[in-house]
């Protein structure tokens, strides 16, 4: 793969709220896994959210909802690099890897890949940080509390305390401070009140001095609320999407990303004007 100049999306933060597009490249997330196992259908469901507004796309190869099967790295990097090249050719909006394997990440980050989306925040695997230093890479760093009983106390201060540990971890393996994102892990964990707890109280994770993602697309903490099947979810999440941002969001990750990006103009221009 041909090295290339690493797009940043740090420019754009605190200016506006950027919308991450989520392409799985999975046969079994919860929303759309199998959809675009196939390389030219992934490509052309990335192009159309970059067309529909997704400032920036989240590769992910291994589903993370409950129950989900374990998937090595190889085997993790095998769906990737098949469709890293033509997609990075494809798009001109950067890409995140959706992984918590260090040495997915730092394949990834050699091939091109922009930053790193953790879902366990370097928790299972240091590799993570170490690749997103080694390559001065952005890092999401996200709460996951699924390995962990039942979060017991002040959700809130519960979850930044533990994303407060995580940037402790990630800035001593080398991670740029200011390179750092962080996300309170909506669904990850947590019940459906501390859910709606934590999307309402956005703004605590804000005050910790990182800007934030929120990924709330089509969880099941909106299909409780509504009582609705993950395909009926757009209404719910454009909710949270709005609430989030109001609450100081900078990035949103979302399946139905026509829909939230004009949720998201929307909502700025009330916020950010």
């Amino acid at each position: 793969m041909r090295p290339r100049e690493r797009r940043s999306i740090l420019t754009s933060l605190g200016q506006r709220t950027l919308v991450m597009g989520i392409l799985n490249v999975t046969p079994d997330s919860f929303s759309d896994g199998g959809h675009y196992i196939d390389p030219a259908r992934a490509i052309e469901h990335a192009l159309d959210m970059v067309a529909l507004g997704a400032d920036l796309i989240d590769l992910g190869a291994e589903s993370t909802r409950p129950g989900h099967a374990p998937l090595s790295a190889d085997e993790e990097w095998r769906r990737i690099e098949t469709i890293l090249e033509p997609l990075r050719e494809a798009i001109d909006v950067p890409i995140s890897i959706d992984t918590y394997k260090g040495e997915v990440a730092s394949k990834a980050l050699a091939a091109g890949i922009d930053l790193v989306n953790d879902v366990w925040g370097g928790k299972r695997d240091e590799g993570t940080l170490l690749a997103a230093a080694a390559y001065d890479a952005p890092l999401i760093l996200m709460h996951n509390s699924t390995d962990e009983p039942e979060l017991r106390g002040d959700v809130v201060e519960i979850v930044c305390e533990a994303l407060q540990t995580l940037v402790d971890q990630a800035i001593q393996a080398g991670v740029s401070r200011d390179k750092i994102i962080l996300d309170p892990g909506i669904g990850f964990g947590k019940t459906m009140q501390q859910n709606l707890r934590l999307i309402n109280e956005t703004n605590a994770i804000k005050r910790l001095g990182y800007p934030v993602l929120v990924g709330t697309s089509r969880k099941s903490v909106i299909g409780h609320v509504l009582n609705l099947p993950v395909q009926e979810r757009v209404e719910g999440t454009a909710a949270t999407v709005a609430l989030a941002i109001a609450r100081g969001a900078d990035i949103v990750r979302v399946h139905d990303v026509g829909a939230m990006a004009r949720v998201v103009r929307m909502t700025d221009a009330m916020v950010r004007a």
